[in-house]
């Protein structure tokens, strides 16, 4: 278990989110620069049994989440079931799961290679790499994906990294460069995901939203975003577009906040939908012994994380 990750927090006086409260940022922007994990190392817990954490289980992955908005765990691979997974997820608040397109029948989805269906369509299905996004960045506003629950049942036989960035981490280095920047990706119409349409029949409709929003229910700070090309359509001013090449470019440079870690089994995450991606892999030519995860996405936020639990006078 990692041993650089402090509880301690500072005084907050205000909404650091704000744009006009600049001192509640700094105050903020100086925890959360100097207390974040340092290495992917200091993320990871080991738990005896997922399904009852214990006491220091509990709060030192809570410690971690409301640090770098992510935590690794690990226990005993033999234990697989869905039930570990979602018991884990329930012990952190996180009881409604996203019912997605390709869930399983219990909303956890099995994340493999498929070529069968709806599911070989989408690149979390294939081996080849996913760029940077949080999930469900298609979802409409009452909807929005807040936790994740993901473990890792069998890993690639070769690749499939994982790389995470706390996007509270990317909403500081924005403002930083540019406030302006920010304010436009809090705008109600920064960012349009298109329908979703096969066949003639639409699947899903288009959905507008902002990039960096604020969870009414807990004041965090929440992120929707994909880096991908194509499928995207940014508001057209000129605030939006260099903010949107901003990010792009964040992934191109050496990012210094950027935790790279390749799951075994019997480890997983639980994270407030971090910036994410993964690289491609080559799978074991048994289709029995590939690559398998499964994702549980929450509607909630991990509780104890909420702006107002970590900084009481925000």
């Amino acid at each position: 278990m990692g041993t650089s990750v402090s509880s301690q927090t500072p005084a907050v006086y205000g909404n650091p989110f704000d744009l006009d409260e600049p001192s509640a940022y700094a105050a903020w922007r100086e925890w959360k620069l100097t207390r974040r994990p340092a290495t992917v190392a200091d993320l990871i817990v080991s738990v005896a049994d997922p399904r009852q954490l214990t006491a220091d289980e509990h709060a030192a992955l809570l410690a971690r989440l409301r640090q770098a908005n992510l935590a690794l765990y690990q226990f005993d691979p033999a234990i697989t079931g869905k039930d570990a997974i979602r018991a884990l997820g329930r012990q952190f608040g996180l009881e409604r799961l996203d019912g997605n397109l390709c869930a399983d029948d219990d909303s956890i989805t099995s994340l493999q290679v498929s070529s069968d269906g709806a599911r070989g369509e989408y690149i979390p299905y294939t081996d080849r790499r996913l760029s940077w996004h949080t999930d469900g960045y298609y979802n409409p506003p009452d909807r929005q994906i807040r936790g994740i629950v993901m473990h890792c049942v069998r890993p690639a036989a070769e690749g499939g990294e994982s790389t995470f960035l706390d996007h509270e981490l990317a909403y500081i280095l924005m403002r930083d460069a540019s406030p302006g920047w920010i304010r436009a990706l809090m705008a109600p119409d920064a960012m349009t995901i298109p329908a979703n349409v096969s066949q003639g029949r639409v699947i899903r409709p288009a959905h507008t939203g902002p990039v960096f929003s604020l969870d009414p229910a807990t004041g965090a700070l929440h992120m929707r975003y994909s880096a991908r090309t194509r499928n995207i359509v940014w508001k057209d001013d000129p605030d939006t577009r260099t903010a949107a090449a901003f990010l792009q470019e964040l992934w191109r440079r050496d990012n210094p906040y950027v935790y790279h870690h390749r799951l075994v089994s019997g480890q997983g995450i639980i994270c407030n939908n971090t910036l994410h991606n993964r690289s491609g892999f080559r799978d074991h030519p048994d289709p029995d012994r590939g690559r398998l995860l499964y994702r549980a996405r929450y509607y909630d936020r991990v509780a104890g994380t909420a702006l107002r639990e970590v900084f009481p006078e925000a």
